[in-house]
């Protein structure tokens, strides 16, 4: 049996193989990697309450890029 491209790999069907063939490490590998890019963003926890009024707009912003991921 050959193993599927995990490069091209939505995240979620990634992940979900992960789960399924927890023995394989070149898989795992991939997704670590994939959390790691370059391209990922980073929001740093807010650390006080001035903070959490940008909350809303960094929260969609994630969202919308998660959406691209998958």
């Amino acid at each position: 049996m050959s193993k599927p491209d995990f490069t091209i790999m939505p995240r979620a069907e990634l992940r979900q193989y992960i789960l399924d063939h927890r023995e394989d490490d070149e898989a795992f590998q991939t997704y670590l990697d994939r959390f790691t890019s370059e391209e990922a963003v980073i929001f740093p926890a807010p650390e006080s309450i001035e903070d959490l009024d940008n909350f809303p707009e960094l929260y969609q912003q994630n969202l919308e890029w998660l959406r691209k991921q998958v």
